[in-house]
């Protein structure tokens, strides 16, 4: 078995899961959790596909499925922000209706035909770097390298700058920053429909990058419940962020892998043969995201980990504490 292209898909089906856990990082650091990262990836995806296919165009694709996805996140604003709803249940209710409007008005999509997609290209120079060169940059999808540069500047948006300041104090402490003058609502309006916008971003990311030419329900597969998990897991941290999602892209790339008829490691693959291995190794990376909530979800173990002192709870200007 080749680590390297292991390694080398690994990066590019992460890329996914970076996309979205960056954008759900986004809105929770500016106070509102929003489960309904998995529903808006698979109408990102269907949009993408939908619209390439209509326009011939990958980009346009790529931006309306930002801007859908964006525009079905503020649902949930409106109902966790103005409404001051439990954002739990309407994470989960954002997720039930992107992924029935997505299956609805996606219909027979996976029987449309080719689309034109997204370019992958190898970097020169860069490309011959030992080991390093063919993951990293040889062959990745111009979406792959667009993750490269995006990471490091959200970090330092969200660390050392003032509006990463203006984001952090209305995930911290609201009351205060609107006593300031920083508008709490509105700061947190707009993260949300940041963090749609890369949920979008990472649909469109599987349509026309990584699983190019198909659409089903099946697209996502889970992958937005694991980007809620790597949040956490990474401490609300893009650059830890980055390095959660290729090992979980990497692992994900390995469990498809070993079920095949190959030679593992120099030995037969026992795998092959028994398929209920095959369903305990697809489970893998969902318990793994299942443990990191629960551990997540206890008050002590968020502090502990850096959630943002105000995550999920709704903001009531003149209530002190808040």
């Amino acid at each position: 078995m080749d680590a390297i292209i292991i390694l080398q898909a690994g990066v590019a089906t992460g890329t996914v899961l970076l996309f979205a856990t960056i954008g759900e990082i986004f809105a929770e650091r500016s106070g509102v959790m929003n489960l309904g990262v998995e529903g808006m990836m698979l109408l990102g995806a269907m949009t993408a596909f939908s619209t390439t296919i209509a326009t011939s165009n990958p980009w346009v694709g790529v931006l309306m499925a930002m801007f859908v996805a964006g525009l079905i996140s503020q649902v949930h604003a409106f109902i966790t922000i103005t409404l001051q709803a439990d954002q739990v249940v309407s994470g989960l209710a954002l997720t039930f209706l992107g992924t029935g409007i997505s299956l609805v008005l996606g219909e027979g999509l996976s029987k449309a035909g080719t689309v034109s997609l997204l370019p992958n290209f190898s970097i020169p120079l860069l490309s011959q770097i030992p080991f390093l060169g063919p993951i990293l940059f040889t062959r990745q999808s111009v979406l792959v390298y667009i993750g490269y540069l995006f990471t490091p500047l959200a970090w330092y948006y969200i660390n050392h700058t003032r509006p990463g300041l203006n984001l952090r104090s209305v995930g911290e402490y609201p009351s205060a920053a609107d006593s300031l003058g920083i508008s709490v609502f509105g700061l947190r309006y707009f993260y949300v429909f940041v963090g749609g916008m890369l949920a979008g971003l990472a649909g469109a990311t599987i349509s026309l990058a990584v699983s190019p030419g198909w659409f089903s329900e099946l697209t996502t597969a889970g992958q937005g419940w694991i980007a809620v998990g790597l949040v956490i897991f990474a401490q609300w941290d893009p650059v830890r962020a980055m390095f959660g999602s290729y090992a979980f892209g990497a692992l994900r790339r390995l469990i498809l892998d070993i079920q095949g008829p190959t030679i593992l490691f120099g030995f037969n693959n026992p795998f092959y043969y028994n398929p209920y291995w095959g369903f305990f190794l697809q489970m893998l990376p969902y318990a793994f995201t299942v443990i990191v909530l629960v551990i997540g979800s206890r008050e002590a173990m968020r502090k502990r980990l850096g959630a943002p002192a105000a995550l999920g709870n709704p903001y009531i200007r003149g209530e002190r504490g808040k």
